[in-house]
């Protein structure tokens, strides 16, 4: 039944771009997904669209590093951001994707929201904490996955969920929270549906 009920199935790769004018039309809507390089982003991708092999995975973190550019069949977009943390680049391409992404971000008229992966089992990182103060800044919907569920209890899964929630709270930042596992399934139809409201939204 997942198949059927799936809006994010048919995900076609289109382009990884280097630059934001390497970029699709700035038209209809996309949801961008970011996150530390071994946070399980593209495993998370993959799971949402029902495609194993869709976003390239590996067991060298940070291997995402241009903007990859998939396309619904309905002409909607998700834009895998690159992984930040662990990509062995030079200082100057690091500095090169902070001032894309950033750029991307604030400029992108078709950009609905963003996705962040943040490891369930430890704190959010230092990147976590600002891209979701930058979202909350640009007033830009995000839906925080908190990825790798599977490796924690229930117990533990519902105690890491409300300490994020607690935090976003006090930051007052603009962001949801879902408990995800891909291997398990944990929250991945709710996942779908948050990155399916965020692309209808006009």
């Amino acid at each position: 039944m997942q198949a059927i009920d799936n809006s994010l199935r048919g995900a076609q790769f289109v382009l990884a771009a280097h630059r934001l004018q390497q970029l699709p039309n700035d038209s209809g809507s996309e949801v961008a997904f970011a996150g530390r390089s071994n946070a399980g982003k593209s495993t998370a991708l993959n799971a949402l669209v029902g495609h194993g092999a869709l976003a390239r995975t590996s067991k060298t973190p940070g291997r995402t590093q241009q903007l990859v550019v998939f396309a619904l069949p309905d002409g909607r977009r998700l834009i895998d951001l690159p992984g930040y943390g662990y990509a062995k680049v030079p200082p100057a391409l690091r500095e090169h994707w902070r001032k894309e992404i950033d750029g991307y971000l604030r400029e992108r008229r078709s950009l609905r929201g963003l996705v962040l992966i943040a490891d369930i089992r430890h704190a959010l990182t230092e990147f976590d904490r600002k891209m979701l103060a930058f979202c909350a800044q640009i007033e830009l919907p995000c839906v925080v996955l908190l990825s790798k569920a599977d490796k924690l209890s229930r117990v533990q899964v519902r105690t890491r969920q409300r300490e994020v929630d607690g935090q976003i709270e006090a930051g007052k930042w603009r962001a949801s929270t879902i408990a995800f596992s891909a291997p398990g399934g944990t929250g991945v139809a709710e996942a779908r549906s948050a990155v399916a409201r965020l692309l209808a939204t006009a």
